[in-house]
């Protein structure tokens, strides 16, 4: 049971998370996060409560968040994340579980600035968790057991889906959920702007595009829910629907959207090897 959990660094993703567990019943008094600014330090402690520390004003802000703690989320971005293990190698707890959420930063290169022991699991989560429906992708390394584990699916039960998955996936997964919100968003932009192309004022579309593409994902997230059934469900023999659908198939969408997500994971790879070095 964590009793103590430290952020270190809590943008976009790291709020992300954050506001997932506390409505899922985590108490703010556990929880000590630590940023760059005295403003966004205090906007998170007014919004959720917490203690938040600022390492502009306090240069061992880092440090004193991870004494005590039993989970160290690590939510800076990737070019930090190695400096970061270094500067607070000395004060971790044995115990702590350090759980990073930065994309391509590999176990080993975690492992390597970290005291020899220190279980280390990394995460690839997506931003729903803001609203409990996310998709967390985890990866335990070499000193991690399943008791650490169960640590990690702590932090994320109550905002989604965990799963686990071999560290070699990652690349994949970030290119599929940890990327696929973006691509969701932009499906909406691209609908709301063919709305606005038959007239429809900009209000309107955007009112039309969002609350569509929402409305077909809480479709998909029934219990069972298959994208193929339920497309084929909404598509009549020779109608509009199958129209569409086919015209996006001649113009090659299925395989834009491949393209893309390989581009995604050969980019995760390609910043995996710049951070290594190699």
């Amino acid at each position: 049971m964590i009793k103590r959990i430290a952020f270190l660094g809590c943008g976009s993703m790291g709020e992300a998370i954050l506001s997932g567990m506390l409505a899922s019943g985590f108490k703010p008094s556990a929880v000590i996060a630590t940023v760059r600014r005295a403003e966004r330090a205090q906007e998170l402690a007014s919004r959720y409560g917490i203690v938040a520390i600022a390492s502009d004003e306090d240069a061992e802000a880092n440090q004193q968040a991870v004494k005590g703690a039993d989970v160290v989320i690590l939510a800076v971005k990737p070019l930090g994340i190695a400096d970061l293990c270094r500067e607070v190698h000395s004060v971790l707890p044995p115990r702590a579980v350090v759980l990073s959420v930065a994309a391509a930063v590999s176990i080993e290169q975690m492992e390597a600035a970290l005291p020899a022991e220190q279980p280390v699991i990394r995460a690839m989560p997506n931003t729903p968790l803001k609203v409990r429906r996310g998709v967390v992708a985890l990866s335990a390394g070499s000193r991690a057991s399943d008791s650490h584990v169960a640590l990690a699916h702590e932090v994320f039960a109550g905002s989604g889906l965990v799963l686990d998955v071999p560290e070699d996936q990652q690349n994949a997964v970030s290119a599929i959920s940890g990327s696929g919100p973006a691509y969701a968003f932009y499906l909406a932009e691209a609908m709301a702007a063919a709305g606005r192309e038959f007239g429809l004022d900009d209000d309107t579309a955007i009112l039309l595009a969002r609350e569509t593409v929402a409305g077909a994902g809480l479709m998909l997230a029934q219990p069972g829910a298959d994208p193929a059934v339920l497309r084929r469900a909404v598509t009549s023999p020779n109608g509009t629907t199958e129209r569409a659908l086919a015209t996006f198939e001649e113009q090659g969408l299925p395989g834009i959207i491949t393209a893309g997500a390989q581009a995604a994971a050969a980019r995760a790879a390609a910043i995996t090897s710049e951070l290594s070095g190699s």
